[in-house]
């Protein structure tokens, strides 16, 4: 399975403008740019559009592992920061803080943080990452 995604940028970095589109049709011509992403001002940026992904693959897989596990979730609401640095080399997505809010009934802290845990772990785009991705669990 392959999913798709595409940038048109046209100029220099600060005075340049972009583009993004994905094959769903999501985002269609999307602008962004060096102010959208360094200097924020209004529009997307590949570290919101990254944080997006990150928070939806990983609901996805808590939910997959809270069925495992013979659990159903009433909601599981993630809030992804994405942390972009400036190194000595360049620029570095350095962490990916999730936040999770969820209502789980039946299930105890323990088992919740540890299928938690699991899916940040497992999930798609964590295992892509190189970044340092934590998590804040909380069962509502």
């Amino acid at each position: 399975m392959k999913k798709s995604a595409s940038a048109h940028w046209q100029g220099g970095l600060k005075d340049g403008k972009g583009r993004l589109s994905t094959e769903s049709g999501a985002l269609k011509d999307q602008p962004y740019g060096f102010n959208t992403r360094f200097e924020g001002a209004p529009g997307t940026n590949p570290e919101e559009l990254l944080g997006a992904a990150h928070a939806g693959c990983f609901s996805m897989a808590l939910s997959m592992m809270l069925g495992e596990a013979g659990f159903t979730a009433e909601r599981i609401d993630t809030h992804a920061d994405v942390s972009l640095e400036k190194l000595a080399d360049g620029f570095a997505i350095t962490a990916v803080h999730l936040t999770l809010r969820a209502a789980v009934p039946g299930a105890d802290a323990a088992t919740f943080q540890a299928i938690a845990d699991k899916a940040k772990a497992g999930c798609p785009v964590s295992r892509v990452l190189n970044a340092r991705i934590t998590l804040d669990a909380t069962l509502e």
